[in-house]
């Protein structure tokens, strides 16, 4: 076997004899032609409001209370951000175990897990004589991973053991199509309708795309007022704020008076003027309004943003650094971490309500095992430290993994070093597809719904897998439909403030496919950890 370095391994584009050449935007990311760059999306800068996280607004409380739209506290809904592998990655087995029908642990054949990657001498059923254990689950995150997972390690590489013992996840076994843009993946448009919203911008996304990920999002739920504006590093980020020169020749603090002052000076002649009778009462009160607001916001503005380091993630001693979640040297050498970075730090801190990470060149059916476990691995140091960084800045987060479709194991093994003596993947299979999510809860891990051990083995796992390891399509509504996939994620979103009865109400998703209250009960995984709102 052709032995490639590790540079190779991590960002050589995927060429393979069995797919065309890759002519499409989505066909360049899958391959690893191109990578994902981070997005940011706005509707309006009017729209500005404070991080629910860190209100910090100096503004006189007459202006806050002017009614012109300031509010500290923002939405006040849990952060979400999601990670878009494009190109079918492995996610049921070797990285998150998936069991049958009674739960993760509901263990698959050994020729199920076969074609997961996982050879006999590997396999999580396997029990250890001397401990009575499984030396091949591990558990440390709530969620049961496969103890020599690729995610699992770069996970702890990133959100160490404090963070871990407040963290929980679940898992849906959900086929999907391989190789195709046409997999409706994307929560985002649905996470912003179930009210998540930033104080700067709306969501954020990795791709000038419609969904602002690889994967398009459920038509019904698209509002194409959201679409991104791409960013594709933190430069972007700071750049999203234009304060003028004011802040330049003045302090924060006086340029910020400054314009408290033009608002009280224009409000003052504003409420002199006659009204206009050919405008009528009403309008002309819109447009003094609407002209007073519009140097509260921009006072606003320069109180939030004119510090330049409140929007870098490069100068976030938290992200980067020698207590930060990557070091100087990570972050200066991967565009990935520093993509990361950028969205992770508009999310967590509220300046987004919500966002996409979209990481390229994950079709590694490749013959080998070590191409599939560097990527995996480098994701996985993403995902932890998304969920490290909610931990230092001390807010709930809700992180989502999915990908177009998966692959398979012919049950070759890979003996290099990084193969780590696992499955080869040797083609893609949508069967053993699966998603999955993990929950921060700075308050405590979130606890599994049902009254007993089993009842929470079944949510934690959302539909199930057959004993060969192909999803049972029957499952579960998500099992076999990405746009009910959707659907079952928001929900869950949604049941993390307590608000699962109000999926289905007008003004929701009153058209969804989950079922009736019953069947959507049982497709929620947690009990609530915030009551509505962040605080609320």
């Amino acid at each position: 076997m052709k032995k490639l370095t590790k540079e190779q391994l991590l960002n050589a584009p995927l060429l393979h004899n069995c797919h065309k050449r890759p002519v499409s935007r989505r066909d360049f990311i899958a391959q690893g032609l191109c990578t994902g760059a981070a997005s940011v999306m706005a509707p309006s800068l009017l729209g500005l409001l404070a991080s629910p996280q860190k209100a910090q607004a100096a503004l006189s409380a007459d202006l806050l209370n002017a009614g012109c739209g300031i509010d500290t506290l923002g939405a006040g809904k849990i952060p979400f951000i999601c990670f878009d592998l494009a190109g079918g990655a492995n996610i049921a087995g070797s990285n998150v175990l998936v069991g049958k029908q009674y739960g993760q642990l509901d263990f698959l054949t050994s020729a199920g897990y076969s074609k997961l990657g996982l050879p006999g001498n590997m396999i999580p059923s396997l029990v250890n004589a001397q401990t009575g254990l499984s030396d091949f689950i591990n558990t440390d995150y709530g969620l049961a991973f496969h103890s020599d997972s690729a995610f699992l390690r770069g996970i702890r590489d990133k959100a160490g053991a404090a963070t871990a013992l407040n963290i929980n996840g679940a898992v849906i076994p959900a086929r999907s199509d391989n190789d195709t843009g046409n997999n409706p993946h994307n929560p985002m448009y649905g996470i912003n309708k179930a009210g998540a919203k930033g104080s700067l911008l709306t969501l954020i996304g990795s791709r000038n795309t419609d969904s602002g990920g690889n994967s398009m999002s459920p038509a019904s739920m698209i509002d194409l007022d959201m679409r991104p504006t791409k960013v594709d590093r933190p430069s972007d980020v700071t750049g999203l704020v234009d304060v003028g020169d004011l802040v330049g020749l003045l302090s924060q603090q006086d340029a910020v008076s400054v314009m408290e002052s033009i608002y009280r000076i224009s409000d003052l002649k504003l409420n002199l003027n006659t009204v206009d009778t050919k405008l009528g009462a009403s309008t002309n009160t819109a447009i003094k309004d609407k002209v007073a607001c519009s140097y509260v916001k921009s006072a606003d503005v320069a109180d939030r943003f004119g510090d330049p380091s409140t929007l870098s993630p490069a100068l976030d001693p938290d992200i980067v650094g020698p207590a930060g979640v990557f070091s100087q040297a990570e972050f200066d050498s991967d565009g990935e971490f520093r993509k990361t970075a950028s969205v992770m730090k508009m999310v967590i801190n509220g300046f987004a309500g919500a966002g996409t990470v979209t990481m390229g060149g994950f079709d590694y059916h490749t013959g080998d095992r070590s191409t599939g476990e560097v990527r995996d691995l480098r994701a996985g140091r993403c995902i932890g430290a998304c969920l490290e960084y909610a931990a230092k800045v001390g807010v709930p987060l809700m992180v989502y993994v999915f990908s177009d479709g998966s692959v398979s194991s012919n049950g070759t093994v890979d003996n290099s070093a990084e193969g780590r003596g696992k499955g080869v993947w040797t083609g893609d299979n949508s069967s053993t597809a699966a998603s999955f999510f993990m929950v921060y809860n700075p308050n405590g891990r979130p606890t599994l719904m049902g009254a007993t051990p089993d009842q929470q083995a079944i949510h934690q796992q959302i539909g199930y897998m057959r004993s060969d390891a192909s999803t049972e399509t029957a499952s579960s509504p998500a099992a076999n439909n990405p746009n009910l996939l959707v659907e079952t994620v928001i929900l869950n979103y949604m049941a993390l403030h307590g608000e699962q009865n109000l999926f289905a109400n007008s003004g929701y998703f009153p058209s969804h496919g989950l079922g009736n209250a019953t069947l959507r009960d049982s497709l929620v995984a947690f009990e609530p950890i915030v009551n509505g709102r962040i605080g609320g």
